[in-house]
């Protein structure tokens, strides 16, 4: 047996599911992965959640022959939780948040949700707002509803199944649920009108352990039962969390990538979100309130390349790009249905080009430096696992945006660095493998013109 100690770190993206194995020093020594699909069928598309238990299972059980596994812990995308009854089992499946059916109860909900300047959560489509999901759900399957004892937010609901401890932590709390007061630092009066309160758990630091793997998660995994499970963290305030302890200087910006990409401002003013331009606050690990703006930029980037008729993972340069620049080939928002300061218009793209990883680049970088724009982000801009995937796009923020460094972090995995940060003793000051480096800008000619021109046309 490898007798290296490692800590797990269960992420579960909207796309795709992942298991990593890091050591002491944060350096990834193992991992696995697989798609995370959708359900579409009654009663509403659902995750397979007791697929992905198993899968986690094996999986530890597989990492566990070859390496000493210390503690796990979870990351998960937001917008999502699961209602769990006295016996353990699901009142109702875990819904998928694109489900656009929970838009049915769109007067009713609007009239007793909470407004923007108490929760800093802005109104969104399909079941993007938490508080919309269990509203609908409450209204559609009341005897179903009732019945839960418990309402798990998604990174918490899989450290409960792991632990048999339940609780609550802030970073999935105030991520646009409509049910967390950021600056207050406590529930909104949804809680109330939903009657939920006494179905939260308690409280938890993300930095906490809530105890070991239970008995039954030992001997299906082969996992020692003195392994520590911590409280869960929401995927992008994972990432954050992993630049925190990096000692910038605030303030700074940092741009987590992934199914969405969301620019989040470090100090800036809160009253200067705009609602309508799917900007929030989301909280952070140290429940903090942060200026956050979002789009479905991995989404997106797959749409414009299908629409091209283009591998995703095609090859782009430069020249691609200043070509596509010269050429006045814009493509305009949006490109998927979900968020984002361009929700409800049709994207469109010129009328010929065979480069579309290269014009979903472009789009990422326009994109990304308007969302900058609308949080009125000073200081370094950092890139995590996007400065591996599409160094490209951080080379063109860096020609786009002078006045500021762009640095990159050369993580494979921010949101998987940031998990493991909160399993250190000693966080937020941990020390972490590698410096960042700072990008190289382009030097595509007209590339700020092109980018004054594309925002003319919106």
């Amino acid at each position: 047996m490898n007798t290296v100690a490692v800590s797990a770190i269960f992420d579960v993206g909207k796309t795709n599911v992942k298991l990593c194995l890091l050591d002491d020093s944060g350096r990834a020594q193992w991992s696995r992965s697989r798609r995370n699909a959708v359900v579409d069928a009654d009663p509403y598309p659902h995750f397979d959640v007791d697929a992905l238990w198993h899968w986690l299972l094996a999986t530890l059980a597989e990492a566990g022959e070859q390496f000493d596994i210390r503690s796990v812990n979870v990351s998960t995308h937001g917008a999502c939780a699961a209602l769990v009854d006295a016996t353990g089992e699901l009142a109702l499946p875990v819904p998928d948040y694109e489900f656009t059916g929970f838009e049915d109860c769109g007067a009713a909900y609007d009239a007793v949700r909470p407004t923007f300047d108490d929760t800093y959560s802005p109104g969104l489509p399909a079941g993007l707002n938490l508080g919309r999901q269990l509203f609908w759900l409450r209204q559609h399957f009341p005897g179903e509803f009732e019945r839960a004892a418990r309402v798990l937010l998604y990174p918490q609901y899989w450290t409960w199944r792991l632990s048999g401890v339940a609780a609550s932590e802030v970073t999935s709390l105030g991520c646009h649920t409509d049910l967390w007061r950021p600056e207050a630092g406590d529930y909104s009066a949804l809680v109330d009108t939903l009657a939920i309160r006494d179905r939260l758990p308690p409280l938890r630091r993300a930095t906490d352990s809530v105890g070991t793997v239970s008995a039954d998660v030992a001997e299906s995994t082969g996992l020692s039962p003195d392994c520590r499970v911590y409280a869960g963290v929401h995927d992008s305030n994972a990432s954050l969390a992993r630049h925190m302890c990096a000692g910038l200087k605030s303030p700074f910006a940092v741009v987590s990538t992934g199914t969405w990409v969301i620019s989040m401002a470090l100090c800036s003013d809160l009253a200067a979100l705009d609602e309508q331009r799917d900007c929030l606050a989301n909280v952070s690990v140290l429940a903090a309130p942060v200026a956050c703006a979002r789009f479905m930029g991995g989404r997106e980037f797959e749409e414009i390349c299908r629409l091209t008729a283009s591998e995703v993972d095609g090859d782009c340069c430069e020249d691609d790009i200043a070509e596509l620049v010269a050429a006045d080939a814009f493509a305009l928002p949006a490109f998927a249905a979900g968020g984002g300061p361009f929700m409800g218009r049709r994207g469109t793209l010129p009328e010929a080009t065979g480069k579309g990883p290269a014009l979903a680049t472009l789009y990422l970088a326009m994109m990304i430096d308007y969302e900058l724009d609308l949080l009125q982000a000073q200081g370094d801009i950092v890139f995590g696992s996007a400065s591996e995937k599409n160094p490209l796009l951080c080379r063109m923020l860096a020609q786009l945006r002078p006045r500021q460094a762009v640095l990159l972090s050369g993580d494979a995995a921010s949101t998987v660095s940031g998990a493991w940060c909160l399993t250190r003793p000693t966080f937020p000051r941990v020390e972490l493998q590698g410096a960042y480096t700072r990008a190289s800008p382009t030097a595509v000619q007209g590339l700020p013109s092109y980018r004054d021109a594309w925002r003319r046309q919106l």
